[in-house]
């Protein structure tokens, strides 16, 4: 699996025979390429930067979950290729995780739109997530799902602070009811920026 590589293609896919067998190598191997995109924000807050890497794996999994076998395929492949980022992007998936469910649902509540509210500050300069093309994540009752995914977009000048070291990278939410931000690691930064072209 190349990093460079955008889409992936049904001949990327292993079989489903050779991913089982494969399986638990392909997970271990993931697991520092997953830790290094994952930035907690706030209590609960997680984003997980997604790429080719991540994608590929989350297809294999839900063909080996679902066992719908190549016509199942097709479906994988247009839910998770829009989620691997496109040389100028970053993009990630942001998990509101609150165990316990009584909870979860009161917090949900008061944080209607919070997609609306996430931002990237590179170098003193601030980027808008946007909500990927998926459904609204929040309902017309005001309750927001704990499931986002978000697409930061980038200039070649936001690209080269983002490499710039000397630059400070800050994600954070500015919701009402969530307001919290952190300072991304530069190994956190160094994974992420080989997203770019």
């Amino acid at each position: 699996m190349s990093e460079a590589a955008r889409k992936i293609t049904p001949e990327d896919l292993l079989p489903l025979k050779d991913y089982d067998q494969q399986r638990k190598a392909l997970k271990a191997n993931l697991i520092p390429v997953k830790k290094l995109r994952r930035v907690e924000v706030g209590p609960f807050a997680t984003f997980y930067f997604e790429n080719y890497a991540t994608m590929w794996l989350q297809v294999q999994e839900m063909l080996r979950i679902e066992k719908g076998g190549d016509a199942q395929i097709p479906g994988e492949l247009e839910a998770y290729n829009p989620l691997i980022p496109q040389g100028s992007e970053l993009i990630a998936t942001m998990m509101l995780e609150i165990e316990d469910e009584k909870r979860r649902n009161s917090v949900l509540m008061t944080l209607g739109g919070v997609e609306e509210t996430i931002f990237m500050e590179v170098g003193g300069q601030t980027i808008h997530a946007t909500p990927t093309e998926y459904e609204d994540r929040t309902t017309p009752d005001g309750k927001t799902s704990s499931v986002h995914w978000l697409r930061f977009s980038f200039t070649p000048e936001l690209i080269a602070a983002f490499r710039d070291e000397s630059q400070r990278v800050v994600l954070g939410l500015s919701h009402k009811n969530y307001g919290h931000m952190a300072v991304l690691s530069a190994e956190t930064r160094q994974a992420l920026a080989k997203d770019f072209a």
